[in-house]
């Protein structure tokens, strides 16, 4: 039931986009995208995918006709992919990338000499190298460097989905579409107005397979 719905949103994103957004107007008219239906033969250049790079330096012209923000935020939906992948609580004390709403939450340079409670780490590899081993941990990660464990995030789309208690990297499915295509997993924002992003491979990449997870019967990134 699920990917009807999903799939539908999708359509209905890339209609849109194809009637209100410059740069997908001129982009599918180029490799000669005329309908904004995904079928066999009428996918344009690289089955419809956008690399990253080819929006860099363009975000202005993925604003919709009747206007909209041009900005991006790299940790656009981390407060509700985090608490789906981890324990989070009011009273939990978060070092490092803090969801907008959290109360309790400080930079990994500022950390408090004494910390009580739940104590949970989020950044990247890099930024979490220095926190103490017995401080629980979730790390950010591209899609290229998928592993088994953490968020996958991407600085132009945000935070894509994350590892849950199955194991599986689960998609933000009700936020974030994702679909193969010949350049690899290109992404959507579904929910999100402006900048449109629409069937955006990120930077290095992103392969796997979309699959069902068995347990939650949601969408996964599959190896």
């Amino acid at each position: 039931m699920w990917t009807f719905g999903w799939r539908a949103l999708y359509r209905q994103v890339v209609r849109s986009s194809f009637a209100t957004v410059p740069f997908y107007r001129e982009r599918w008219a180029l490799v000669g995208r005329t309908d904004p239906v995904v079928v066999d033969g009428r996918t344009g250049e690289h089955g419809g995918a956008v690399p990253a790079a080819d929006v860099a330096g363009r975000l202005p012209d993925l604003v919709p006709l009747a206007g909209g923000d041009a900005t991006v935020d790299p940790l656009r939906g981390l407060e509700i992919v985090l608490h789906q992948c981890a324990r989070v609580t009011p009273e939990t004390v978060i070092l490092g990338a803090v969801p907008p709403h959290h109360p309790r939450g400080f930079a990994l340079e500022s950390t408090p000499d004494e910390l009580r409670g739940h104590v949970l780490a989020v950044g990247t590899p890099e930024e979490l190298a220095g926190v103490a081993a017995e401080i629980p941990r979730v790390p950010l990660v591209a899609p290229s460097e998928r592993g088994e464990e953490g968020l996958l995030v991407d600085d132009l789309l945000g935070v894509l989905g994350g590892v849950r208690d199955c194991g599986n990297w689960h998609l933000d499915w009700p936020r974030v579409y994702a679909r193969e295509t010949p350049l690899g997993l290109a992404f959507t924002l579904l929910l999100q107005r402006s900048p449109r992003l629409v069937d955006i491979v990120p930077a290095g990449g992103a392969e796997g397979r979309i699959e069902r997870c068995p347990r939650h019967r949601t969408p996964v990134i599959a190896a």
